[in-house]
């Protein structure tokens, strides 16, 4: 991944040991359909590949970017941002397709993408990037296809109709993953409002 900018505008790459990103986060029932469609796709094209685990399972809206240590001025301006677009109603979400995100060689990703049951994750994410760029709190965004991986492996598996996997989005979540470790903390919840 590219460097990002931290908060005093210094670029790290290798020396970054937390990423920020807002997220939608599945439902307990859509992660059990979630966990039994990895199990079948295992099954089906022999991925051996971990799958992510559960508290793993999201849909990105917004990477704010990568940073060594955890910058909580910025996680908390960023929320203060993020509050400001909370106006949209809770959506429906539906993923209904499944294949692998590259075709590079080996460590592909696997993931669910949708397509029309994806247009307010669309409308959010863009209104998200708007106001965060607004605030000067990240650069923007480039193209940005929704999607949820799944795992990583190094078979390819060619896109294919799934049966829909849904959930309601009543929130979306900033997030801390810890580089390279395979963590995932929410750390705030902002609530759809409208």
């Amino acid at each position: 991944m590219p460097a990002q900018p931290s908060l005093d505008g210094v670029r790290t790459a290798s020396s970054s040991t937390d990423r920020l990103f807002f997220a939608l986060l599945p439902d307990a029932a859509a992660i059990a359909r979630i966990e039994k469609l990895v199990r079948n796709l295992q099954s089906e094209f022999g991925l051996k590949g971990k799958p992510l685990g559960a508290k793993r399972l999201h849909v990105t809206l917004h990477v704010v970017g990568d940073f060594p240590g955890f910058p909580q001025d910025l996680a908390d301006a960023s929320v203060r941002v993020a509050q400001s677009v909370s106006a949209m109603s809770p959506f429906k979400l539906v993923l209904d397709r499944v294949g692998s995100f590259s075709r590079k060689a080996h460590n592909m990703p696997l993931v669910l993408l949708g397509g029309d049951g994806l247009a307010n994750v669309r409308t959010l994410q863009q209104a998200l990037v708007d106001a965060m760029t607004q605030a000067r709190l990240s650069c923007g965004g480039g193209p940005y296809t929704p999607h949820l991986t799944l795992l990583y492996d190094d078979r390819h598996v060619a896109a294919r109709p799934i049966e829909p996997i849904t959930w309601t989005a009543r929130e979306f979540v900033l997030v801390r993953s810890l580089i390279g470790q395979g963590r995932h903390e929410p750390l705030a919840h902002v609530k759809l409002r409208g």
